[in-house]
């Protein structure tokens, strides 16, 4: 499985869901190899940017968390080559169409996402648009490790 996540599932995880929470089950999973985690450089911008400029997860993140965790996905992560074209509109909010493209230029099967603008699509192109809670189903029914 080929799976690219959203920013806000990485900022919740270093928020800490808990130890039940799919959040922290799904990221868990990617840094076990149990699926195939697609790493934008786009997306790791985008994720220091938030971490680092609004005030409500500066004070609750601090930058060596942040710079460690982009560290362990970027080991673990397939690193998606940047997109040159420009990016057709799709999603109501045009800054979340930059995922799309990503998910689509990385080959992902899954876009895992918390965005009601983006699961209301469902899928795109044959990219299924999906939570985190149907995503962490749908790897507890998979018997077999990603390769």
């Amino acid at each position: 499985m080929r799976a690219l996540l959203d920013t806000n599932i990485l900022v919740s995880y270093l928020l800490g869901g808990g130890e039940e929470s799919p959040v922290d089950a799904l990221v868990t999973a990617a840094l076990e190899g149990r699926f195939t985690l697609l790493l934008p450089e786009e997306v790791v911008r985008e994720f220091a940017e938030k971490v680092g400029t609004k005030p409500y997860l500066a004070q609750r993140i601090t930058t060596n968390q942040a710079e460690r965790f982009v560290q362990m996905l970027r080991e673990t992560g397939e690193v998606v080559e940047a997109v040159e074209a420009e990016i057709p509109r799709v999603v109501r909010d045009p800054r979340d169409d930059y995922l799309l493209a990503y998910a689509l230029v990385g080959r992902a099967e899954y876009l895992v996402t918390g965005d009601d603008d983006l699961l209301s699509l469902g899928e795109v192109e044959g990219l299924r648009i999906t939570s985190p809670r149907e995503f962490v189903r749908l790897l507890a029914g998979r018997a077999e490790p990603d390769s």
